[in-house]
């Protein structure tokens, strides 16, 4: 789980380099965040260059030994090419999960 998010920050911090030219400050257009006390929790936003996402977590199998956190999210930017990117993830028991039109595909 640590690894996943390790590589989701590395992809939303490349994302957020990315898409802001230099000299330019992105606003924050909006911000949702929903605490859903120890079973999970819930946040959205979305910034004046383009970014958004949300992610909402969900505790799995509570009080027992297989006991673990769920995130789903979807991220959406502009990337300095002008292409709009979404990228969608899931990281659980089975790790981080990416899809996205921009990501290579791998063949079973």
């Amino acid at each position: 789980m640590a690894r996943s998010a390790l590589l989701l920050g590395l992809i939303l911090a490349s994302l957020c380099a990315s898409s802001t030219n230099a000299g330019e400050t992105a606003q924050i257009l909006r911000y949702d965040n929903v605490n859903t006390d120890t079973d999970g929790y819930a946040f959205s936003f979305e910034t004046s260059d383009g970014i958004s996402r949300q992610e909402m977590a969900t505790l799995k199998n509570p009080g027992t030994p297989q006991e673990a956190i769920a995130v789903q999210g979807t991220v959406n930017w502009v990337g300095p090419d002008g292409v709009h990117y979404k990228l969608n993830y899931l990281a659980d028991e089975n790790g981080f999960q990416a899809q996205g039109e921009h990501l290579p595909r791998v063949e079973h």
